[in-house]
């Protein structure tokens, strides 16, 4: 049993899972919209979802709202505000209530974002990817550099001027001088916050199963090196591997993932993390992937979603694997308070790390050298369970 002394922060991922075509590199749970999206039914769903997952929470209030996906800047601004409606009607939110929408450079959705702010959005998550049109065609998007431009500029003309730019390195094609130029467009339009990462192909891919050409490992690297010394010299200090922002300005929702907070997924495929601290026990829990399957569990009113318990020795590895991304890395009492054991659980593997130069161990904080960061696979087997 896992020993709790405070209540964990809580934040809330909603999954919209259509979109308007499948990107070649994309693994999430998304799909083409075929017939349209049924709205209507897919916010009643979402409520009920949330219905389901309240009596495990009764009393906590929110730390932040995501909504990811898929595209759901394809909602109406209608919908979302009855969602955010039927949320509020159900838990406490914080005062600073962080609520994001991710949302496609497209000119359809540009025009919807002064209603959502209205709605009650205050953060957007925009994937832009790149500038360059013949790299976004590479990668099957359907946006221009010029699109994604002007959304940026949309977001801040209606004082939505919290958001992130999604950007990606190692494209089909792509040289460091492009990538460069990428990141030179993407600091001019002045977001807070900038996703930088590197193109990976992932199983179950368009891109996995037929590769395209992609830069060489030293290209890659230097567009890493290059990238991150650009990004540092504008004002945008990395907080996590590939997670950049303006002083103040880093994502609460990611922020809380990494630092093992708790989180409810609804929606089609979420996953979700609970702390049950009377019971001392970790609790995962993950939805129907298949929204028409997801639609129709939540419309029958049953609870949906597989659950299963976090094994005690499983805790820290699961604990590093995010904290330990965070160039902060994290102080020894919130191992403590977001685990529920003792930091001796875990000081062999931590010494070992540091005679190897993975860590540092100050006297307030532990974190990931930078050969650590670089090689965090490495350093993340030292916690697996014996």
């Amino acid at each position: 049993m896992l020993n709790y002394t405070s209540v964990l922060p809580l934040s809330l991922y909603i999954h919209f899972p259509w979109c308007v075509r499948k990107c070649p590199y994309c693994d999430f749970n998304s799909h083409a919209v075929r017939d349209g999206i049924p709205e209507a039914a897919f916010i009643d769903a979402l409520l009920a979802d949330v219905d389901g997952e309240l009596p495990r929470v009764w009393g906590r209030s929110l730390t932040s709202i995501f909504i990811g996906g898929g595209t759901p800047s394809l909602l109406s601004a209608e919908a979302l505000d009855r969602l955010l409606s039927g949320l509020r009607a159900r838990f406490g939110f914080e005062p600073d209530l962080e609520v994001t929408l991710e949302a496609n450079p497209g000119t359809l959705e540009q025009g919807r974002f002064a209603e959502y702010r209205a709605a009650g959005i205050n953060r957007l998550s925009i994937g832009v990817q790149s500038f360059d049109d013949a790299r976004l065609e590479a990668i099957g998007r359907i946006h221009t550099g010029a699109e994604a431009a002007v959304a940026a500029e949309a977001a801040h003309r209606c004082g939505l001027d919290n958001f992130n730019l999604d950007l990606m390195y190692g494209l089909p094609g792509q040289s460091p001088e492009a990538a460069l130029s990428d990141l030179e467009q993407a600091i001019a339009l002045e977001p807070a916050h900038l996703s930088y990462y590197q193109l990976t192909l992932e199983p179950n891919t368009a891109f996995h199963q037929a590769p395209p050409p992609l830069p060489d490992d030293e290209s890659l690297w230097t567009m890493h090196r290059q990238g991150r010394e650009r990004l540092t010299a504008a004002g945008y200090r990395p907080y996590e591997i590939s997670a950049f922002a303006r002083p103040g300005q880093q994502c609460i929702h990611n922020l809380n993932y990494w630092r093992f907070g708790d989180y409810l997924g609804i929606g089609p495929g979420a996953h979700g993390k609970r702390t049950d601290t009377a019971l001392g026990r970790i609790v995962r829990c993950r939805k129907p992937r298949h929204p028409d399957a997801w639609l129709a569990q939540a419309s029958s009113g049953e609870v949906m979603g597989e659950q299963h318990r976090v094994g005690r020795f499983d805790v820290p590895l699961e604990f590093m694997m995010n904290a330990l991304r965070l160039f902060d890395g994290f102080e020894p009492q919130l191992f403590e308070q977001r685990t529920g054991l003792p930091l001796y659980a875990v000081e062999k593997p931590l010494r070992v790390a540091e005679e190897r130069g993975l860590i540092h161990w100050g006297i307030d904080r532990i974190s990931a050298t930078e050969r650590g960061r670089n090689y965090l696979n490495e350093l993340l087997e030292g916690f697996l369970p014996d």
